[in-house]
């Protein structure tokens, strides 16, 4: 039987963070479902590190379709869910059910992977985060460690049932790391 992965997001995703997953679960016969506190074309962006500058540059990306309303998810119809990074976590953690479906998700030691600024996401269950270690992007750490987990300066880090990431660049071993959470096994082609 094949697994089903929910990714929640929204507007301002960061476009690899959205895009990597989700056609990863397809190249591995997942059945992916991208759901968004509305049902749209979400616009997804590009962040980038230049030398020049102290903090990432954004640029607008592809645009990506939310398959379902969060308020149609059922988080119990999923065997995994991923939160990617950019700005959409910041609004996107205020939604009720998106805050329903991520306890879920941990209080039932289910995979979970979040990405970047994903992690943002985290914080408004600090009930089911206090103590646990993760990673973020660096400027989330403020934000990590007030909800109580501990935060790990590392590029990639999983702690039981939970994938963290630093960034998109991370993103390879990130998927790796959950995809053996989910217990994805890669045939070999003949």
């Amino acid at each position: 039987m094949s697994k089903k992965v929910l990714i929640v997001t929204g507007d301002a995703v960061e476009a690899l963070e959205v895009f990597y997953p989700y056609y990863r679960c397809i190249e591995e016969n997942i059945q992916c479902t991208i759901a968004s506190p509305v049902k749209k074309k979400l616009q997804t962006v590009v962040h980038d590190f230049l030398p020049e500058m102290e903090t990432v540059t954004e640029k607008w990306g592809y645009k990506i379709e939310s398959h379902a309303s969060v308020d149609e998810i059922d988080p119990a119809d999923y065997d995994g869910l991923i939160i990617p990074g950019g700005r959409a976590p910041e609004y996107i953690r205020l939604n009720k059910k998106v805050q329903e479906i991520v306890a879920h998700f941990l209080k039932e030691n289910k995979p979970l992977g979040a990405i970047c600024h994903g992690q943002q996401v985290l914080t408004t269950v600090r009930e089911y985060i206090n103590g646990r270690e993760m990673t973020a992007f660096s400027a989330c750490r403020p934000e990590v460690e007030a909800a109580g987990a501990i935060y790990v300066e590392k590029l990639l880090h999983v702690d039981g049932n939970l994938v963290s990431g630093h960034a998109w660049p991370d993103l390879p071993g990130f998927m790796k790391e959950f995809f053996a959470l989910l217990n994805v096994k890669k045939e070999a082609s003949v």
